[in-house]
């Protein structure tokens, strides 16, 4: 998993990242290249630092106007101050960004599993209430931009043993 990482320790390392524990929800809306929407749906992302397992663990829930629905599960590991991902959907990493002097952004780089000339950066801010964040992806497909995408949430609460196992 991460060594010896526990939990407590990660929000020691990334404090920032620490703010973002609990329960969110908002939209998610892609763009291509030209600014035209071409996907929007609604999300409810849990956030845990578990006792136990991994240091960090994400849940991805989303829900589209027509009715589909998709759950995608991010156990991270930690490594020189970073969580690190390796999992079906992506390999990637994220960090909490020490230059900004206001501690509201976190950033990510991943590539998807098996297309590794499909690349994005995440950059993640979090209001200084902690009740609200957006989110900002860069696509990049052959070292070429193709789509964005725009994510504004919500802080629901921080009980997220409360959301386990629950539909969205």
């Amino acid at each position: 998993m991460s060594g010896d990482i526990t939990s407590n320790e990660l929000k020691r390392i990334m404090p920032l990242l620490a703010r973002h524990e609990g329960v969110w929800e908002g939209t998610y809306r892609y763009y291509n290249r030209d600014g035209n929407l071409i996907d929007e749906h609604a999300s409810r992302l849990i956030c845990r630092f578990p006792e136990k397992g991994h240091p960090y663990h994400q849940t991805n829930h989303y829900k589209w106007p027509e009715g589909r629905r998709e759950v995608r599960d991010f156990p991270a590991t930690v490594k020189d101050g970073r969580l690190f991902w390796d999992n079906e959907f992506i390999n990637g990493w994220a960090c909490d960004v020490d230059l900004d002097d206001f501690h509201r952004t976190t950033m990510l780089n991943w590539t998807r599993t098996g297309e590794p000339d499909l690349y994005l950066y995440e950059m993640i801010q979090l209001s200084d209430d902690g009740k609200s964040r957006a989110r900002v992806w860069q696509w990049f497909k052959a070292d070429r931009l193709f789509q964005r995408t725009l994510v504004d949430e919500h802080f629901v609460t921080k009980d997220w043993q409360s959301y386990e196992g629950k539909e969205f």
